[in-house]
């Protein structure tokens, strides 16, 4: 069980793979946070929304998680509106 409580069904083949990778970070914290936040969101996702969380699969969790929950500031790369949206659902979100 990943802990998802959102089913792919209606999903597109895109938005299907960014939920499972959510739910398969390899870190606990990190999948609670981003799967929680992929089941969600990621059917409301624009196109550039869409590039920026590929872009933040790709970071890796250490450095993430450090950025999401404040001990360090997110690295310009992936310091956006998605990176703040993703850190206010977290702090909204008192579980993960």
């Amino acid at each position: 069980m990943t802990g998802s409580t959102r089913s792919s069904d209606g999903l597109d083949d895109r938005r299907k793979r960014l939920l499972f990778r959510c739910w398969h970070r390899g870190t606990r914290e990190m999948d609670l946070i981003l799967g929680r936040f992929a089941d969600a969101e990621i059917e409301k996702l624009s196109e550039e929304e869409l590039v920026q969380f590929e872009y933040l699969m790709d970071v890796p969790d250490p450095d993430l998680y450090a950025a999401l929950t404040g001990k360090m500031p997110p690295a310009p790369d992936y310091a956006n509106r998605l990176f703040d949206r993703i850190q206010s659902f977290r702090s909204a979100d008192h579980d993960a």
